[in-house]
């Protein structure tokens, strides 16, 4: 078994499937990253076989394993709601990255299942980084109508948007409530502990693992969708009702 990280650097991403391919692997796991897709994609149709984790393709239907990123944005979402909010921000990620639409799709959905205005000036996107969650959350606190939860689409654009609260010593949640996708294992030791969608990386990575070894020894299987449910972690960053 051979893992390497690329960080979501395509470049990297390229160099590390070139490497795995001249070592005659038997198959691949991969998150893609923007930009490298042409290349998994020829992996496939050379008859390697591939499972998608966390993200799939846009242009090849292939075995994917991720999370159900749109309901988890409806939860998250949602929850704001039922706490009273209706000027909900989103810091969304990299536009490039199907999860960031997913995401951004679930915020709208719930929105409008709640008779909210959708507002395309609370949605803002840069990359998937923690200086993207710092930059955005300064704009966001630079508004005028300044909205009064956060919904923020991973932990490192969390990071950043935290960084900036406390910096600008913005109460949590009593001016401004912020809840997050990915649940990691410090949020519950931030002041206040950060609520928080929960996805089930273990679980992923398991049944990506099970997939692949359907697709090895079945490589002519029709490709197969998993998706995993997400759980709402609630906890003091959105306060109470």
């Amino acid at each position: 078994m051979i893992i390497g990280n690329f960080s979501q650097d395509p470049t990297k991403e390229e160099l590390y499937i070139d490497i795995l391919r001249s070592e005659s692997v038997d198959g691949l796991i991969v998150a893609t990253t923007p930009g490298t897709e042409k290349k998994v994609e020829q992996l496939i149709e050379d008859g390697i076989p591939v499972v998608c984790i966390d993200r799939g393709l846009k242009s090849l239907k292939a075995d994917v394993v991720k999370t159900d990123n749109e309901l988890g944005a409806v939860m998250a979402t949602t929850h704001l709601i039922s706490l009273g909010h209706q000027r909900i921000a989103h810091i969304a990620g990299d536009m490039e990255i199907p999860t960031t639409h997913e995401r951004i799709a679930g915020y709208k959905a719930a929105l409008k299942k709640h008779k909210l205005k959708i507002d395309p000036s609370l949605i803002y996107s840069k990359k998937s980084d923690y200086e993207s969650g710092v930059a955005l959350t300064k704009k966001i606190l630079a508004l005028k109508n300044r909205p009064t939860a956060i919904f923020t689409a991973n932990n490192l654009l969390t990071l950043g948007a935290l960084e900036v609260l406390h910096g600008y010593k913005v109460k949590i949640p009593r001016q401004m409530a912020i809840v997050g996708f990915d649940d990691v294992y410090w949020a519950t030791s931030l002041n206040p502990a950060l609520t928080a969608v929960k996805q089930f990386g273990y679980e992923m990575g398991q049944q990506a693992a099970e997939l692949l070894y359907k697709k090895l020894a079945n490589p002519q299987a029709p490709p197969t969708s998993f998706i995993i449910k997400p759980e709402l972690m609630i906890r003091k960053s959105c306060g109470t009702r």
